[in-house]
């Protein structure tokens, strides 16, 4: 009952309420603005150590591992991406998702930051391995594809006055059918399946966009203090986050020039 009645004190006409419609969007608006630089500083991390691993695991020094003419994995590349350790940067990254997901309610603002910024560096240094496999253009091209694509959809997301949260229940089915789809193929190494998983994780990334935009700003409640806030806002950012980096991954499956 107490959230039922936590508006009852708000003006209903007049200027009252008009300049309570104003606050009310401008805090939406500065809630929002902080998610999605919580998201972008998170993916602007993950690039970099991406692009930093890279350019310390590649080296035009003939080793004894050779990638392709002239280029050659130095004793750190063949530590993440031919060692044991590989195993360690692929599930790593969970890891912190997880710990993050389960322990958030009773940290700081700060320590979820930090937390959030550790898994965003982890997942560059996960993903450092595309820069092997795709070459750099179609790596920078697919990014500002999928930039573009991610803003029309989350505007799309937090403007519609229609709710997607049927959407939202049936594209979170897919996902799972898209998880396990994904491990089946593992063993199959199927080219065929892995074009339809690309295609279908587009389609379901693209429309979370703009489901969890939307949940996002439904989560947002004038009434809560500074933590809160600030705790909603993290977690908003790291799905977004989430959203953008699968959707650039399957993306890249579809449209990047693989190196020869």
């Amino acid at each position: 009952m107490s959230d039922f009645n936590r508006n009852a004190s708000v003006p209903r006409f007049g200027a009252g309420a008009a300049r309570s419609q104003a606050e009310l969007d401008q805090g939406l608006r500065t809630y929002m603005l902080r998610v999605y630089n919580y998201m972008t500083l998170g993916l602007a991390i993950t690039g970099a150590a991406a692009l930093g691993i890279y350019m310390l695991a590649v080296s035009s020094v003939p080793t004894a591992a050779a990638i392709a003419p002239g280029l050659y994995l130095t004793d750190l590349g063949v530590a993440l991406f031919m060692s044991p350790l590989r195993w360690v940067v692929i599930f790593a990254p969970f890891a912190a998702l997880l710990f993050l997901n389960f322990r958030v309610d009773r940290m700081s603002v700060g320590a979820a930051q930090g937390v959030f910024w550790i898994y965003a560096a982890l997942i560059g240094v996960s993903l450092s391995s595309i820069f092997l496999v795709y070459t750099h253009d179609s790596v920078v091209r697919v990014f500002f594809i999928t930039a573009a694509a991610f803003g029309a959809l989350s505007l799309y997301g937090y403007t519609t006055t229609r709710s997607l949260s049927a959407m939202g229940s049936f594209l979170v089915m897919g996902l799972f059918g898209l998880i396990i789809a994904m491990v089946v193929n593992i063993f199959l190494a199927s080219t065929m399946m892995q074009f339809v998983i690309s295609v279908a994780g587009v389609l379901i990334f693209s429309g979370l966009t703009a489901y969890d935009t939307q949940r996002i700003k439904e989560m947002y409640f004038a009434g809560d203090d500074d933590v809160v806030a600030g705790r909603k806002a993290i977690m908003g950012a790291l799905t977004l986050y989430l959203d953008f980096i699968n959707l650039f991954v399957m993306l890249l499956q579809l449209f990047g020039n693989r190196n020869n």
